[in-house]
């Protein structure tokens, strides 16, 4: 898969590589998820608005059941990406999916785009940002397995 010889072995740069690409990201979702852990009304509001702009058939869950679950989710995500027992494809498919499921808030919701759809606008910056998670992600699971 992603074009790998069958007994391609990790070397001390790949190990380095896939140090790089999931402690920072590991410690920033870990903590993002953290956060989360016992979100008010008003954030569990706010958290399951902006989703249904992504996934519109979230409309029918709970908003507190759904901040709830994003927070789980982001912590489960962000210890999965620290923990050096968890392969780099699992983690990295993790954080793909997870960040696959940002940017679909992000190309959903028009006011977040420009008129092209795909450059940000000022309200869809720092959701666009999350572009990055899902090359982590899509890197992570392109590197040597052994």
């Amino acid at each position: 898969m992603f074009g790998r010889e069958k007994n391609e072995k990790k070397t001390p740069g790949t190990r380095l590589a896939a140090t790089l690409l999931r402690a920072p990201t590991g410690l920033f979702i870990l903590n993002s998820g953290a956060g989360k852990l016992g979100a008010d009304e008003g954030t569990a509001e706010f958290l399951h608005g902006m989703a249904q702009t992504g996934i519109p058939a979230l409309k029918d869950v709970d908003p507190k059941t759904f901040a709830k679950f994003v927070a789980y989710s982001e912590t489960g995500i962000g210890a999965a990406l620290l923990a050096p027992f968890v392969s780099n494809r699992l983690a990295g498919a993790a954080l793909t999916t997870f960040g696959a499921g940002l940017l679909t808030m992000y190309f959903g919701n028009d006011a977040m785009t420009e008129d092209d759809g795909i450059r940000p606008s000022q309200e869809g910056l720092s959701l666009s940002k999350d572009s990055w998670l899902a090359a982590i992600g899509t890197a992570l699971m392109a590197l040597p397995r052994k």
